[in-house]
């Protein structure tokens, strides 16, 4: 993508000495009619409630760990162009590229804090998406804004642009993700996770967590404050529909899935999947989400991610075994990119 840059930064090497939950080593080197294969270790299992999820993910396949020893992996991002994901790591303010050729390597630095003044929490960025000039727009937990990368300029504090930071002169809490509609709209989700003191920070200036449109007409719009930790978000292939995840724990662990009034609002809320009983025993939340071509929903949650159809049936869960953050898919849907805390994991498709 012709607009991202990497900053020459000095690096410290990266000690990657985590590693994350019952990991199976496999050889290296296996060989296939086109030459050498480069495996990686596996861990966890797909655990399977419907028939239909052997068309999704074949039987037998499990989660490879393709790198591991961050702080807390966030908003994989597929880059067509350069075949390779990048992600976020959010508490080191940094953003991480992987490919099978180049393996891991640092990306962008800062990623989602620009300021001179040292503060705590959550400072980087967290969800990465493309604009429709194929430019890299970031949720800046740190800088309290949407923005995209202003490249190419020299000096980070001044490489980003703002979208939009604030809603009736109110500057947002940290937005977390966000979705593009064909028409070039941005759906944004605010919680207040990357706050340094989160939702008791006296910093904040709205007291409610809530869901945004920024339309192509350059207005931003509440379209709901009836959340307690709005999360993840998807549009369905039609965009008919609206999927949001709520990431508040124990009872307040769901999916919402909402239809498009004519004016654009919001209307016939429901949950689309209640994860509150599954929250009480296994790790993570509902976070971040991918919805394919077809409808299928990727969505991390407790345990994992889960995988629905379009009526929100559960058909199975890929269990990682860490808290799983977020998730994408590349361009031709043959493998499922996972972040889950220190690691970032993929899976094979159908």
């Amino acid at each position: 993508m012709k607009h991202l840059i990497t900053f020459p930064i000095l690096l410290l090497a990266m000690n990657m000495l985590l590693s994350c939950t019952g990991v199976q080593k496999s050889d290296e080197g296996k060989k296939s009619s086109e030459g050498p294969v480069k495996e990686y270790p596996k861990t966890g299992f797909v655990e399977r409630y419907h028939s239909s999820l052997d068309q999704i993910i074949a039987s037998g396949e499990q989660p490879e760990i393709l790198a591991e020893g961050f702080d807390w992996s966030e908003g994989p991002l597929w880059l067509p162009d350069q075949q390779m994901v990048i992600f976020s790591d959010i508490p080191k303010n940094s953003i991480y590229q992987w490919s099978e050729m180049d393996g891991l390597k640092l990306y962008l630095k800062p990623s989602g804090y620009t300021d001179t003044i040292s503060r705590g929490g959550e400072t980087g960025s967290n969800g990465l998406l493309l604009d429709q000039k194929g430019r890299l727009v970031l949720c800046q937990h740190g800088d309290r804004r949407m923005a995209w990368m202003n490249a190419p300029l020299d000096q980070p504090e001044a490489a980003y642009k703002t979208i939009v930071d604030r809603w009736e002169g109110k500057r947002f809490n940290s937005p977390n993700d966000a979705v593009f509609a064909n028409n070039g709209d941005l759906f944004i989700t605010d919680p207040a996770y990357g706050m340094e003191l989160r939702y008791k920070d006296p910093k904040r200036e709205m007291n409610f967590t809530g869901v945004f449109r920024y339309g192509i007409d350059g207005e931003i719009t509440l379209l709901t404050d009836q959340m307690s930790a709005p999360n993840g978000i998807g549009l369905s292939p039609d965009e008919s529909l609206l999927y949001v995840a709520n990431s508040g724990g124990g009872k307040n662990s769901f999916w919402m899935a909402y239809d498009f009034a004519t004016d654009g609002s919001l209307t016939n809320a429901r949950v689309f999947h209640d994860a509150s009983v599954a929250s009480d025993t296994l790790k993570g939340a509902p976070d971040g989400l991918v919805v394919r071509s077809d409808g299928i929903i990727f969505a991390t949650g407790p345990g994992g991610v889960w995988v629905f159809n379009s009526g929100g049936e559960h058909l199975g869960t890929i269990m990682t075994g860490e808290a799983t953050s977020n998730c994408t898919l590349d361009a031709n849907n043959q493998y499922l990119y996972m972040t889950a805390d220190m690691c970032l994991m993929r899976i094979r498709l159908q």
